[in-house]
């Protein structure tokens, strides 16, 4: 930056003395001069040439100073851009130090985070696994010896409780290792996949339907994603719907640069006061803790997760009428 500054002050100062003696009109204007002596013209105002040499050299400063600016900032641009991108995959190959020696320490830092970060992933995931072992295990033992038994109305109380109590570890440990996941990411038709999604719970029973709202109802509606998270997300909050509601309304829609996904039931709803706290993990409104109705409290929250893991937005809202409404927008790719 200080020698291109100093290129610039002399390129500068050549400049100015050259537009000086360029435009400063000859004594006779370009002739002989006349026998007789005449008095000399003027050579022009001493405030004009004051003007146009500070002129060019504030215009070479301005313009050295712009420069400067760009080429400072474009190595914090590029930093800006690849920790955006590693705020959405963790796994994502180290940032290339590049720019200044301020702008080289940073990238290095955010590197050294970065590897810290996939270490702790790690080692999350080899104790979510040793757990998960340690908790079927004793469970498969108690499921083979209820099948022993000879009473007939214990042994299916005991499989429900067997049955709650896996369902219950098997959402816990996904929601533990749903943030490590190393799913690929690709671009996928939303549609499609939502359909999909209707048509196995209707196979089901469930009374699940699309509604359809715009012309563009067979038009493809394309994000970028991973497949199974999305999937997810989508299967908690459908299921969260006909458990509470009896049933789920889907409205699928392309909203400016963005794809709408809502999923509406006509259940209890939520108190306004809980719309916020039934996205914390492990968080159930009071009346659905019973065994029939009430899950983990991990459904809403996953889905919360992977919707803003994607770049989207997850809203929850009382429809008029009675029901909940809950709203997945995604960025779309075209």
């Amino acid at each position: 930056m200080a020698l291109l500054l100093s290129v610039v002050a002399i390129a500068s100062h050549v400049l100015a003395l050259s537009l000086l003696f360029e435009f400063r009109p000859e004594p006779w204007g370009g002739v002989h001069p006349p026998p007789h002596p005449m008095p000399p013209p003027p050579h022009g105002s001493p405030l004009q040439g004051m003007l146009m040499d500070i002129s060019v050299r504030l215009s070479a400063v301005l313009l050295a100073a712009w420069v400067g600016a760009r080429w400072l900032a474009a190595p914090m641009h590029r930093l800006a851009q690849a920790t955006r991108e590693l705020a959405g995959n963790i796994h994502r190959a180290p940032i290339t130090p590049q720019g200044t020696r301020e702008c080289r320490e940073a990238t290095s830092m955010i590197n050294q985070l970065q590897a810290h970060i996939c270490t702790q992933l790690e080692e999350r995931d080899q104790f979510v696994a040793a757990v998960s072992h340690d908790l079927r295990t004793p469970l498969t033992r108690l499921a083979l010896r209820v099948e022993s038994l000879n009473n007939e109305h214990d042994r299916q109380r005991l499989g429900r409780d067997i049955a709650e109590m896996d369902q219950m570890i098997r959402a816990t440990l996904d929601y533990l290792r749903g943030a490590a996941e190393a799913e690929p990411w690709v671009e996928l038709d939303l549609r499609s996949l939502v359909e999909s999604q209707v048509h196995d719970s209707q196979d089901c029973g469930d009374a699940v339907a699309m509604v359809q709202t715009t012309a563009e109802q067979h038009y493809a509606l394309p994000i970028k994603a991973q497949v199974s998270a999305i999937r997810r997300s989508i299967a908690n909050v459908m299921d969260n719907a006909v458990r509470y509601g009896g049933g789920a309304e889907i409205i699928l829609q392309r909203i400016g640069s963005e794809v709408s996904l809502c999923i509406c039931d006509r259940g209890p709803g939520i108190p306004p006061e809980a719309l916020d706290k039934v996205l914390l993990p492990f968080y159930r409104v009071e009346s659905s803790r019973n065994r029939h109705t009430g899950g983990v409290g991990l459904g809403l929250a996953t889905a919360n997760d992977i919707v803003k893991r994607h770049g989207g937005t997850f809203a929850l809202s009382n429809r008029s009428g009675g029901g909940l409404q809950v709203e997945m927008r995604f960025p779309a790719t075209t």
